[in-house]
């Protein structure tokens, strides 16, 4: 495109971000249905699918029913805790690279300890920040579509490269 026409890749490249992050599903998970309401309330402008659960058992279903892009994770929660969903999550090949944010009112060191040895990726403390919950979403779904995409890559090369291997006599 010629100079000075009021559009560069930049544009293009954010475009393609929202674009992206339109396209996300985030799993919220809480067993408070008030904070349930309001991560959800805050959520909605980012502007992404979002799916609900109200307790670690039913996170795990909505996990193999809906293939989130990233979940919100409550730590203490009736049934399971997050401790323990992210542990799983964690653990299984198939759900591994989901994002993980636990949001949590428990902010002793210990707790956070906690967290990082099940594999979360990252918190948020209670009461939530909008600016810093939203932030930091974006921020992770963006991270995790450049690794899906880069994977996508990868496979495209290894294909050609084991065709080109094929045709070589």
């Amino acid at each position: 495109m010629p100079e000075g026409d009021g559009f560069d890749k930049r544009d293009l490249q954010k475009a393609s971000g929202q674009e992206q992050i339109a396209r996300s599903k985030v799993l919220v998970v809480d067993d408070n249905a008030q904070n349930l309401e309001l991560l959800v309330a805050y959520m909605d402008s980012v502007g992404c699918k979002i799916v609900t659960a109200s307790d670690g058992l039913e996170a795990l279903d909505k996990v193999r029913q809906e293939s989130p892009d990233l979940i919100l994770l409550d730590i203490m929660m009736p049934r399971m805790s997050g401790f323990e969903v992210c542990r799983k999550l964690k653990s299984d090949p198939q759900t591994r690279d989901i994002p993980i944010i636990m949001v949590t009112a428990l902010n002793e060191l210990g707790d956070i300890e906690r967290g990082v040895e099940s594999g979360t990726d990252d918190f948020i403390t209670k009461p939530v920040n909008r600016l810093e919950l939203t932030t930091r979403v974006k921020s992770l779904l963006r991270v995790r579509h450049l690794k899906n995409e880069l994977e996508r890559t990868l496979a495209y090369l290894n294909d050609v490269e084991a065709g080109g291997e094929q045709a070589s006599p």
